[in-house]
């Protein structure tokens, strides 16, 4: 293997890893930072465009954050890649753009497509955004629709979810009570004008 085939294949997984945040909430910054790859074993082969990490995988990008046990990337004949993180689970964090707030996701399996941008979390999915959380057996998001799918499943069920269905917990919205105006103008009350008793 060459050194420049080993950033080649290093920038590919980064790319298509960075993805793996979601790409509508992920940090921008993060494309232009370094890609730090580590794993206990590494295969690559340039005839197949295969390469398979393997053993305490972490992989790390400006704010983006990856585990897992097994990460394979393919590259097809047009430079697109399709990854698959697996681990007990697979894991990523990332920071959102414009705001103090990370994205969190867990599953036994994530697949990323670069060229569909598409990101599925099966088995044990799970997807958390400050405060609010999704789970689910399976996750699909699509990056060209900005639109998530979440299904339930026998695999997402648990001693307090028996049945497996899809759980969210959405905080409410704060924000700040807006006074009232007239032409953008706010209105006081009169200084000779008591509220009614």
């Amino acid at each position: 293997m060459s050194l420049p085939h080993a950033n080649r294949t290093t920038l590919v997984i980064g790319a298509a890893l960075l993805a793996l945040a979601l790409p509508a909430l992920a940090e921008r910054g993060d494309r232009d930072k370094p890609v730090n790859l580590e794993s206990d074993t590494v295969e690559i082969n340039d005839l197949t465009r295969v390469s398979v990490y393997q053993g305490n995988v972490r992989l790390s990008q400006g704010t983006l954050l990856m585990t897992s046990a097994k990460l394979v990337v393919v590259q097809d004949d047009d430079g697109f890649s399709k990854s698959s993180a697996t681990g007990s689970p697979a894991y990523f964090k990332q920071k959102r753009e414009g705001v103090d707030e990370f994205v969190e996701g867990w599953a036994l399996r994530i697949d990323y497509d670069a060229k569909r941008e598409q990101v599925e979390m099966h088995s044990q999915a799970r997807i958390k955004r400050g405060a609010d959380e999704v789970r689910g057996n399976t996750i699909v998001y699509e990056g060209l629709t900005e639109s998530y799918r979440v299904i339930g499943g026998k695999e997402a069920a648990s001693e307090y979810n028996p049945k497996g269905r899809v759980r969210a917990v959405i905080q409410p919205k704060r924000s700040a009570a807006k006074p009232a105006t007239e032409n953008g103008v706010p209105l006081k009350p009169s200084p000779g004008v008591n509220a009614p008793n």
